[in-house]
């Protein structure tokens, strides 16, 4: 069996990377505050953009089996998490697995003829020339910009080794293809800079790095072939050339499938994994209610952000979502839906209303066996207002607040107002408890009710000095709280660069909230704004520790051309 010429070892590397990227004078330009920059960044790939750069480069019938290790989740973000993760031994035999049921597949005689573009001079040999076909098309969209001639070499080195000792050119071919998919220059998003000659001291990301972070924002996937060959013409260095790029791909079906990303990313989705009810509470939720709840959400936000363009602060607000029969029957609503989706208005007086009344917040944000008002305003709180809520001190007792049956408190608002009196919980269940309680009508599966244990559900409260009666209210406030927007704007840019914005970042953020605010909150501008900003792309010249951590990559002109050209 051949080996992956590149070791374990160079993928247990720890990327504690964070700071922020721009091409110095490239992008919009426009009147918001200069930034400095930050060093280039190293991010594990995601299983989602894994799976689905696979899917866009070898096509849907390639199945990619099994799970890997689960992303860290840092400052309310994986996108950040992911420039903070290193891949064990564990970690490493399941790329490895994968890799190589990837690479049989496509190998093999179904796909062959589809996905290898050369035919072998002999089927029981080696083919060099086809295989540095292959592989300089290939790897150019696994690693998102050329093979160097080393590169080339060894993976043409691979399958031609292969092909001899299996006596057969597809199969050596499979080898090479999975030494690809198990090398670090395709798990890790890998970003390189160079001296910048017209600014002397400052650095630029290459034109391969800065189509790699513009697809992975807006698409969340890597560089299609045109975005290359932009990248290669040197188009992204000039603000003509960027804007052409951003302008197609937000006009592009497949900018859905970034904006899921980002609000699935930004709604702590990946917590479903884990997620379980009490089945003889909540006989209806299922597996399969999780995985439609969250299609639900993400179908109500890319409708009306992408397809109506409204503001987004509507989220909070709008009646309109979509169903299917399975979560018809949670929501206890007919569903026209035989065996898909159809689009549902609810009535006025109904209060399901937003995207925080659907199955997906208020089952997340729940115990197994009973809502809460705690961890649903704590999610509140950090989620879409970036406030960052402490944890409970290890020696708080949560006796009273779990006990549902006291009889002397009926109410999950009479036993936090009781639980409240403990001097070390009073701090943060204020600001917790009062906008939780406001969907207290929704238990841990969403349904409706309005009495716990006989008494009166009261959802009524305040968020930072706004009074609200009921839910109605409570979505009209927290659509017209001021921190909305800005934290739209910072989780949005902290998801495209992969990192925590800087202090030196804070008037460029102001400024981009202001414009926001302009523009009637609208998403799409917002994105392009950022995408063709420069602060999206400034880097400044990291240090000997960042540089370390940073796998090497030869320059443009040590690059091979393309196949055929």
């Amino acid at each position: 069996m051949i080996k992956h010429h590149l070791s374990v070892g160079q993928l247990s590397v720890s990327l504690g990377l964070a700071t922020l990227l721009l091409i110095t004078g490239c992008g919009q330009r426009d009147e918001a505050p200069a930034t400095k920059g930050g060093p280039p960044m190293v991010r594990r790939l995601t299983e989602v953009e894994y799976r689905r750069i696979v899917a866009d480069v070898f096509g849907g019938s390639i199945k990619v089996p099994g799970h890997f290790d689960p992303d860290i989740r840092r400052a309310g973000l994986i996108a950040i998490g992911t420039s903070q993760e290193s891949v064990a031994t564990a970690g490493m035999e399941q790329y490895d697995l994968t890799a190589r049921s990837i690479a049989a597949q496509v190998v093999d005689e179904a796909h062959r003829d589809t996905l290898v573009s050369c035919k072998p001079a002999k089927a029981t040999e080696p083919d060099d020339a086809c295989a540095t076909t292959f592989f300089s098309r290939i790897g150019r969209l696994l690693f998102r910009r050329p093979l160097t001639a080393d590169e080339l070499r060894a993976y043409v080195g691979s399958a031609s080794k292969g092909a001899k000792e299996l006596g057969s050119f597809y199969a050596g071919l499979g080898e090479g293809l999975a030494a690809v998919l198990v090398s670090p220059q395709f798990l890790f998003r890998t970003e390189v800079a160079y001296a910048n000659p017209a600014h002397p001291g400052q650095d630029r990301l290459d034109a391969y790095s800065k189509a790699e972070r513009l697809s992975f924002f807006l698409w969340d996937t890597a560089p299609d072939e045109r975005l290359l060959n932009a990248a290669k013409a040197g188009e992204l260095e000039t603000d003509e050339g960027l804007q052409k790029q951003v302008d197609r791909m937000i006009a592009s079906p497949r900018l859905a499938a970034g904006m899921r990303a980002f609000f699935s990313d930004m709604l702590g989705f990946d917590g479903f994994v884990a997620l379980a009810k009490d089945p003889t509470i909540y006989p209806r939720y299922s597996g399969q209610v999780s995985i439609d709840a969250q299609e639900q959400t993400l179908r109500t936000l890319t409708d009306l952000l992408i397809t109506q363009k409204s503001d987004y602060r509507d989220i909070f607000t709008t009646r309109k979502t979509f169903l299917n029969q399975l979560l018809g029957s949670v929501y206890n609503v007919p569903s026209t839906a035989e065996d898909g989706w159809v689009a549902h208005v609810y009535p006025e007086n109904d209060p399901h209303i937003g995207i925080l009344s659907q199955v997906s917040f208020l089952s997340l944000h729940s115990h197994p066996g009973r809502s809460s008002p705690t961890l649903r305003g704590k999610a509140l709180r950090e989620i879409f207002l970036c406030q960052k809520v402490p944890d409970p001190p290890g020696n708080v007792n949560f006796a009273l607040v779990n006990d549902t049956k006291n009889p002397a408190f009926h109410t999950a608002r009479a036993r936090l107002t009781a639980h409240r009196t403990e001097a070390t919980c009073a701090g943060c269940h204020k600001i917790m408890d009062p906008i939780g309680l406001a969907l207290e009508n929704f238990d841990s599966a969403s349904g409706y009710r309005t009495l716990e244990n006989g008494d009166q559900i009261v959802t009524a409260g305040e968020i930072d000095g706004k009074k609200f009666e009921d839910v109605f209210g409570f979505t009209k406030a927290i659509h017209d709280h001021p921190m909305v927007p800005s934290c739209l704007v910072n989780r949005l840019y902290s998801f495209g660069v992969g990192r925590i914005p800087s202090k030196d970042e804070a008037s460029w953020i102001n400024y981009q909230v202001k414009q926001f605010e302009a523009g009637g909150f609208k998403v799409l501008p917002l994105m392009r704004r950022i995408a063709t900003s420069s602060a999206f792309y400034r880097v400044s010249t990291p240090s000997n520790e960042t540089t370390a951590a940073i796998a090497p990559r030869a320059a443009p002109s040590e690059t091979l051309p393309e196949a055929g050209k």
